[in-house]
């Protein structure tokens, strides 16, 4: 037939990734025509493999209905930001097989934003007690434990290989997560603490989660009322205590009281 949209992929992808490409992508209603299209004539005329390895994604439906403009349900990536972060997203596609079909529904969001907070949260545990953490070393427990790190990353490592499963990959990373919020008891020590937070940050960053730089500057007031609190603590006086604490979650600051001394959360 007449040179269209096929070739025109054939001709661009010749010129720009050469004659053999690694990955081709593309949404499932693209296998035909188009990408058997693609195939027989960019093999035809160069001789070669044209594309080693193909990954067709499932469809996105709105709570469970097909995105449509008729159906007023159409929207991009750019609406949803108004309402979450791209790493919220991120972690909600991450969350399912790109290979079987999103359902995209609030409910579904506010998981992902959870999900995404208790990694958060844990990455912030992690680098409190890095700095505050006891200097003696690992304890044998710990040392058990650190050891086996290396069983979730293969397990993540072997998720991602099946058929880059990010699913299963993600629930790799909450296991490691819940083993090290078992270890971590009271005078947990720095070296824990950091061997745990390197795998945690090796197995995000292959996702491309927890990349955002969080903030950690506090402003003399909070820092002020923190030091008042602690001194009222430490007085008994726990009425002004937690005068203190509602005013600070007020501000959208938490405080967590840990053994390694008082931890300054910003939600």
């Amino acid at each position: 037939g007449r040179p269209g949209w096929h070739i025109e992929c054939s001709a661009m992808s010749k010129k720009f990734l050469g004659e053999t490409i690694d990955i081709h992508a593309g949404g499932q209603d693209l296998t035909f025509p188009h990408h058997e299209n693609e195939i027989a004539q960019s093999e035809a005329h160069n001789g070669r493999a044209f594309a080693n390895y193909w990954m067709h994604n499932g469809y996105i439906t709105i709570d469970n209905e097909k995105m449509s403009k008729s159906k007023g349900n159409f929207f991009t990536v750019r609406d949803i930001l108004a309402d979450y972060s791209g790493e919220v997203i991120r972690f909600f596609l991450l969350s399912g097989h790109y290979r079987n079909p999103i359902n995209f529904s609030d409910t579904l969001m506010e998981q992902a934003k959870n999900g995404l907070a208790r990694m958060q949260n844990a990455k912030a545990n992690l680098k409190h007690l890095m700095e505050a953490g006891s200097d003696s070393g690992m304890t044998a427990i710990e040392e058990k434990s650190a050891e086996n790190f290396r069983n979730y990353k293969q397990a993540f490592i072997d998720a991602m290989e099946d058929d880059l499963n990010t699913a299963d990959a993600i629930t790799a990373v909450f296991e490691l997560i819940t083993a090290i919020n078992t270890t971590v008891k009271d005078g947990a020590s720095k070296e824990f603490a950091k061997k745990a937070a390197d795998i945690l940050d090796e197995l995000t960053n292959i996702l491309g989660l927890l990349q955002q730089e969080e903030d950690d500057s506090i402003d003399s007031e909070i820092q002020a009322l923190v030091e008042e609190r602690q001194e009222a603590r430490k007085n008994k006086n726990f009425a002004r205590a937690d005068e203190i604490r509602d005013i600070l979650k007020a501000k959208g600051i938490v405080l967590k009281d840990t053994p390694q001394g008082v931890q300054i959360i910003k939600e």
